[in-house]
């Protein structure tokens, strides 16, 4: 157990969570998705109100030389499903759009 302050090294997580802000997609969405992959984060989930003009949750897993393979995609409004260890599913419907 970690002590309050502490952070979780990358290449110990087992799942990130990024909400973007309208400002900063590109960032979330490029930038962070390779440099979790490259720690070898196993399951990245983008949470991205401002795609395309569509909400969409994206589930990213197998990282494998600093990429990510896509594994979901869905817009606000429908489920995603967290695989093993998590194995749970997820309503985007409950998601805030603005």
């Amino acid at each position: 157990m970690r002590e309050a302050g502490h952070g979780l090294a990358a290449a110990e997580a087992e799942l990130v969570v990024e909400i973007t802000p309208q400002g900063n997609a590109n960032h979330d969405g490029v930038v962070k998705l390779q440099g979790h992959a490259t720690a070898g984060v196993p399951f990245y989930l983008l949470i991205d109100r401002w795609h395309a003009g569509r909400p969409t949750a994206t589930l990213y897993g197998e990282p494998e030389n600093g990429l990510y393979r896509v594994l979901d995609v869905v817009e606000f409004g429908r489920e995603i499903h967290l695989p093993a260890p998590f194995d749970l599913i997820l309503d985007t419907a409950e998601f805030p759009v603005s």
